[in-house]
């Protein structure tokens, strides 16, 4: 008598490296941190002669409630630099990052609604992000150099759109699902 495998069953070795450890690996990296970067200037000032800033935001539990928590904070305007009335802040893009400062997911801002960017899917395409951001903060530099403050702080915006997609190999799987779900959209 011969007994047949059933293929259908996935060996627990298998099973433990593909859905157990991962999560106790993005586990141990909470919580999670929510940053906006954005350009701040003062009440009357033209936001072109702002300077950049990174505001914290707050601290969350799990990436679908970071995503939430930043929304309605982008959503409601309620971000700003500091205690300062006249600093304003124009925000540009959200950022979620583990303990660790790997990146979770980021998104872009237009319209008071945050635009949440779909990771990469390889490390081939991470290297090439890489190297298309590195292009445009050299151009960055360069208009620096030359005084061009406005078009030196769009390239860097550019650069930063691009690394929004640079999202840290643990978390990849779990950000382009959370992209999948009716609630990110």
């Amino acid at each position: 008598m011969t007994i047949a495998r059933q293929s259908r069953v996935a060996p627990i070795g298998a099973i433990l490296a593909r859905h157990v450890l991962p999560t106790l690996q993005r586990a141990q990296k909470l919580p999670l941190r929510i940053s906006c970067i954005g350009t701040a200037y003062y009440e009357g000032m033209d936001d072109a002669d702002g300077f950049d800033q990174i505001v914290a935001i707050g601290e969350c539990p799990s990436p679908e409630d970071a995503m939430s928590i930043a929304s309605r904070r982008v959503a409601a305007g309620d971000i700003r630099v500091g205690t300062d009335d006249m600093l304003r802040l124009r925000p540009r893009i959200i950022v979620i990052q583990d303990s660790d400062q790997g990146l979770v997911l980021a998104g872009t801002i237009r319209a008071g609604i945050v635009l949440w960017q779909q990771p990469v899917a390889s490390d081939a395409e991470a290297r090439h992000v890489v190297t298309e951001a590195s292009k445009l903060r050299g151009a960055a530099f360069t208009a620096a150099g030359r005084g061009e403050n406005a078009s030196a702080r769009e390239y860097r915006y550019r650069a930063s759109q691009l690394e929004a997609r640079l999202v840290d190999a643990l978390w990849r799987e779990t950000a382009a699902e959370l992209l999948r779900m009716p609630l990110a959209a």
